[in-house]
C-alpha cells in the first residue's frame, strides 16, 4: 500500500513539508517526498514502538525536530527520515546509497547505532561515542540528527521499562546534555536535562514543577510589571525589539537549591527577562544595557559580557542581574536576533548563516577541530584502559567551565576552569608546553601548578633542555595538556622498554639462555609485573638485575635440587667461613660468592654480618637490619661474622629521604649539593609535594658510611629542609 492512500501519512508529509518551507533556507521538495515514502514503506511492516505507535512515527518525529527545532537543510531532514532504515528494516546501506546518493548514505551510516551493543559495558559505550565522533568529524550534521533522535526518545521514555528509563536518562544527562551545550544548542540541552531529571528524580521534579505552576500567574504579572518601563524606553529610543520573560528550567532551579542549600521559596532568580534587538550592531546591546541600568539598580558582580568575549560554543549575550520591584533579583539577557538564534540553536544556526557570514565557517571548523582533538588522544594499552581513558577525556571536555586569560601581547585564550600555566602553555603550542620551565602570572613568577583566574596575563618561560615532567599530569586539567603529557609519557615508556628489552636480550645471549614465550610470560607474572613492557622498563631503570634473574633461571633449569642445596645449613656455614672476595668472613677471605642485601643496602663503615643463602652464596646485611632479625629467628646457624676489608675502591648504592617546606628551586639545590660533594653520582630522584610539604627520595652512589654521613649533614643545612634520613629497604 502506498502512503498516498493513507490519510494520516498524507497529513504527516504535508506537516513536514510546511516545516521545511518555514525553517529551511531552501529545500528540494521531491527529495523529502521520496525519503518520506522510502522510510514509510521500509517501516510499515515493522514492530510498533513501546508506545504502541507504528515505528515510522519515530523517524518522522526526528525529521520534524530537524526541520523545526534544529533546522539545517533538506539533506539532514531526508537523512533523519532514513536514519533507522538500515538498522531496523531489511534494507542495507547500499540501497540508501543507490536511491539517495553518497552524502545521505554517509550521514545515515554515521547516525546508525552499533547493533547488538551491550550499553552498560564501558568498552562498548566508548566505542559508540567514538563512532559518533568519527562520523561527526566527517559531517557535523550527524551529531545534530543524533540529538534529534535522542530528543524524541526522551519525549517517549515513559513507555519503556523502569530500568531502561534510568539508563537512558542518566546517559542523556551525563553525555548528551553537556554535548548539546558544547555545540551551543541551549534549548535542546535544557529539554535533555529536564526530561532526564524527571525520570531520575521524579519526586523533586514534580515538587519544583508544582511550585512553579502555583506561582505562575503571580510570576507572569510580576514580569509584565518589570518589563513595562524597559519596553517604553526602548520604544522611545526607536529600537525594533522583542522582550519576554520566562522561568528557568526545572533542573537548573534544582541545582541552585542544592548548591545554595535553600528551599525554592528562597531562590529569587527563578526567572529571566530576555531583550532581543532586531539589529546587526552589537553596540546597540550595550546601549540597551545602559537603559536597563538606569531603570533598575544592577548588581555589579553579576554582569557578564559574552559579546566581547564569546563562550567557546559561540554563545554571545550580555547578562546582568538587577534589583526589580519588591526587591526581587531579576536576570536580564540582551542580544541581537542572530545572537539569540546562535544561543538557542548553536551549530545549527551557524549552518544557516554560513552562506553569508565567514566567521561562522570558522566556528564550524572550531567545533570539528574539537572533535578531531578528542579522537587524537594517545593510545593506552589494554582495551579497558583505553575505554576509560577515552570516556574520561570526553567527559572532561564536556563538563568544564571556562576562564579567559591573556598572552603577554594581549591575545585572548579560553581555558577550562582550574587551569594552570602548563595548561596555558600547551594551549599556545605543544612545543611551548613541552619546554616549559617556569611561568609569570601578572608579572610575578609562580609555581607551575598555580590555578589561573579570568583576566590573568601569563608569560611562559621555556628552555630547549627542558622536557615534559610526568608529575604535570597530576595537576593539569585541560584535555589538550593531558593528551600531550600522556603521549610523551607513553613515548618515553616505549623507549625505555625498548632499551630494557635490548639489555635483557644481551644478558640472555651472554648466558646462552633462551626462554619460550610461555616461560617469559610466567617469569613476568612471578616478578609481579602487569605486562612485559613494565618489566623491560624496570630493567632499563635498573630496578631489577637481569644477571640475578638469569642465574636463578639457570639454576632451576640445570638441576631441580643441587647436591649443595640438600646439605645441612651448617655445611654451608663451614664453607662460607673460609672467607669471600673482599669481605672478611669469620676472619678470613676466599672466592665464595658474596652479594649485598637490598633490604638494608650496607656500605663500608656499617656494622655487618653475613647470612648463608641457598644457591646465592652469602648475603651481607647491616647488623640492625629488621629483615635479618626475622630470618635469623628461624635459622640462626646461617649467621656468620663479617667485616669490611681495610680499604675499598668500589661504590655502593645508598638512599636518603629528604623532607621540608616546599619552595621554588629546592629540588635543584638538593641535587646540586649532592653532585658537588666529591663528584657524587645520583642514580635516581623522585619528589612530590603535599599541602606545601616537600618530600624527596634520592638514590646515590657512595664510597662508604663516612661519605654518606657527610652528605646527610650537608643536606640538613639547606634552607627549608627539616629532616634527612638514610633510607631502608628495596628502594635504596
Amino acid at each position: 500500500m502506498s502512503y498516498l492512500a493513507d490519510v494520516k501519512s498524507v497529513e504527516r508529509l504535508n506537516r513536514l513539508l510546511e516545516a521545511c518551507r518555514n525553517n529551511l533556507y531552501t529545500f528540494d521538495e521531491d527529495l523529502i517526498r521520496r525519503a518520506f515514502q522510502f522510510s514509510w514503506n521500509a517501516h510499515v511492516k515493522g514492530k510498533p514502538r513501546a508506545s504502541g505507535e507504528p515505528f515510522f512515527s519515530h523517524p518522522y518525529e526526528v525529521a520534524l525536530v530537524v526541520a523545526k527545532e534544529i533546522p539545517l537543510d533538506d539533506i539532514s531532514v531526508a537523512s533523519a527520515l532514513l536514519h533507522d532504515v538500515v538498522e531496523d528494516t531489511g534494507y542495507d546501506l547500499k540501497a540508501i546509497r543507490t536511491e539517495f546518493g553518497n552524502e545521505i548514505a554517509e550521514i545515515v551510516d554515521g547516525v546508525t547505532k552499533i547493533s547488538g551493543a551491550v550499553e552498560s559495558h564501558e568498552i562498548t559505550r566508548a566505542e559508540n561515542y567514538r563512532k559518533m565522533l568519527l562520523s561527526m568529524a566527517r559531517d557535523v550534521r550527524v551529531i545534530l540528527i543524533k540529538f534529534a533522535d535522542r530528543l524524541h526518545n526522551m519525549r517517549t521514555l515513559a513507555f519503556l521499562a523502569p530500568d531502561k528509563q534510568q539508563r537512558i536518562a542518566r546517559e542523556t544527562l551525563e553525555i548528551y546534555a553537556p554535548l548539546a551545550h558544547r555545540f551551543g544548542l541551549a534549548k535542546v540541552k535544557w529539554e535533555f536535562e529536564d526530561l532526564a531529571f524527571k525520570h531520575i528524580n521524579s519526586t523533586d521534579y514534580e515538587y519544583i514543577s508544582r511550585k512553579l505552576n502555583a506561582k505562575r500567574r503571580e510570576r507572569e504579572g510580576y514580569i509584565r510589571k518589570f518589563i513595562q518601563p524597559i519596553k517604553k524606553r526602548l520604544e522611545e529610543a526607536e529600537y525594533e525589539f522583542e522582550i519576554t520573560g520566562r522561568p528557568k528550567h526545572i533542573y537548573s532551579i534544582y541545582n541552585k537549591m542544592v548548591k545554595r542549600n535553600k528551599p525554592i521559596e528562597e531562590i529569587y532568580d527563578l526567572f529571566a527577562v530576555r531583550v532581543i534587538l532586531d539589529t546587526a550592531d552589537k553596540n546597540d546591546c550595550f546601549s540597551a544595557y545602559g537603559i536597563v541600568s538606569e531603570i533598575y539598580t544592577p548588581v555589579p558582580e553579576r554582569f557578564k559580557d559574552y559579546i566581547s568575549v564569546p563562550k567557546q560554543n559561540g554563545y554571545q549575550s550580555i547578562h546582568t542581574t538587577v534589583v526589580g520591584p519588591e526587591g526581587k533579583m531579576v536576570e536580564v539577557q540582551i542580544r541581537t536576533r542572530q545572537m539569540d538564534e546562535v544561543a538557542e540553536r548553536g551549530v545549527a544556526a551557524h549552518w544557516k548563516y554560513k552562506e553569508d557570514v565567514k566567521a561562522s565557517d570558522r566556528k564550524l571548523d572550531e567545533w570539528l577541530s574539537w572533535v578531531r582533538e578528542i579522537l587524537e588522544q594517545p593510545a593506552v594499552s589494554g582495551a579497558e584502559d583505553a575505554a576509560k581513558s577515552f570516556l574520561e577525556g570526553f567527559k572532561l571536555d564536556l563538563y568544564q567551565d571556562e576562564i579567559y586569560v591573556f598572552t603577554p601581547k594581549g591575545d585572548l585564550q579560553v581555558l577550562p576552569r582550574g587551569s594552570t600555566p602548563v595548561d596555558f602553555a600547551f594551549e599556545i603550542h605543544s612545543q611551548v608546553g613541552t619546554h616549559c620551565v617556569g611561568a609569570k602570572v601578572n608579572g610575578r613568577i609562580v609555581p607551575l601548578n598555580t590555578r589561573l583566574n579570568s583576566g590573568d596575563q601569563i608569560e611562559i618561560i621555556t628552555s630547549s633542555s627542558q622536557n615534559v615532567n610526568p608529575d604535570w599530569e597530576k595537576f593539569v586539567v585541560s584535555r589538550k595538556a593531558k593528551a600531550h603529557i600522556r603521549r610523551w609519557i607513553n613515548d618515553e615508556t616505549r623507549k625505555k622498554a625498548a632499551e630494557g628489552e635490548e639489555a635483557w636480550a644481551k644478558r640472555l645471549k651472554k648466558h646462552k639462555l633462551t626462554l619460550s614465550e610461555d616461560d617469559f610470560t610466567k617469569l613476568v607474572r612471578d616478578l609481579k609485573y602487569d605486562n612485559p613492557q613494565k618489566f623491560f622498563v624496570a630493567v632499563a631503570e635498573e630496578e631489577v638485575e637481569p644477571d640475578r634473574i638469569i642465574a636463578r633461571l639457570t639454576q632451576q633449569r640445570s638441576v631441580k635440587e643441587s647436591a649443595e642445596s640438600t646439605k645441612p645449613a651448617h655445611t654451608f656455614v663451614e664453607i662460607a667461613r673460609k672467607a669471600s672476595e673482599g669481605i672478611v668472613v669469620d676472619g678470613s677471605r676466599s672466592d665464595w660468592k658474596v652479594s649485598y642485601a637490598k633490604c638494608c643496602n650496607p656500605i663500608p663503615g656499617d656494622e655487618i654480618v653475613g647470612f648463608v643463602t641457598t644457591g646465592e652464596g652469602i648475603k651481607i646485611h647491616r647488623k640492625n637490619c629488621s629483615n635479618l632479625a626475622r630470618m635469623a629467628g628461624a635459622a640462626r646457624e646461617r649467621i656468620v661474622d663479617a667485616s669490611w676489608p681495610g680499604e675499598s675502591s668500589g661504590l655502593f648504592v645508598a638512599g636518603v629521604s629528604v623532607s621540608g617546606m616546599d619552595r621554588p628551586g629546592i629540588l635543584t639545590e638538593l641535587t646540586h649539593s649532592i653532585s658537588s660533594y666529591q663528584n657524587t653520582n645520583i642514580r635516581s630522584v623522585s619528589a612530590e609535594v603535599r599541602d606545601a610539604v616537600f618530600e624527596s627520595q634520592i638514590i646515590i652512589y657512595v664510597k662508604d658510611k663516612n661519605h654518606l654521613d657527610h652528605l646527610i649533614d650537608k643536606l640538613k643545612k639547606i634552607v627549608g629542609v627539616t629532616r634527612v634520613d638514610r633510607m631502608q629497604g628495596q628502594n635504596a
